[in-house]
């Protein structure tokens, strides 16, 4: 009975990595179509939903990782997705900061 429980599920890890990972897409999507424009949503708003949900599934993953449950790779795919929303925003930020370094050197 305790090989079973203790069991790999890959599956599992996947599927706790796909929900934060399918939002921070439909975040992404909401942006591209300015769906909340009508509401006033301008691209900060945006980022922030996306940090929000990077920071929420980094936070998420580590108590399911603290609390072992018997599904605890679940965990183990939230943190995966946080960490690749955290990674996305840092590459975005950085490209960002070289663009403006390279336009204000030509002007």
């Amino acid at each position: 009975m305790i090989e079973v429980e203790r069991r790999k599920r890959p599956a599992v890890a996947f599927a706790g990595f796909l929900v934060p990972f399918a939002a921070q897409l439909a975040v992404l999507a909401a942006f591209r179509a300015e769906y909340f424009a009508d509401e006033g949503w301008h691209g900060g708003e945006y980022a922030y939903a996306f940090i929000g949900v990077a920071v929420g599934s980094t936070v998420l993953g580590c108590a399911v990782k603290f609390l072992r449950p018997p599904w605890n790779s679940v965990g183990t795919g939230l943190v995966l997705a946080g960490t690749l929303g955290f990674v996305t925003v840092l590459v975005v930020f950085a490209v960002f900061l070289v663009a403006l370094s390279q336009w204000a050197s030509t002007t």
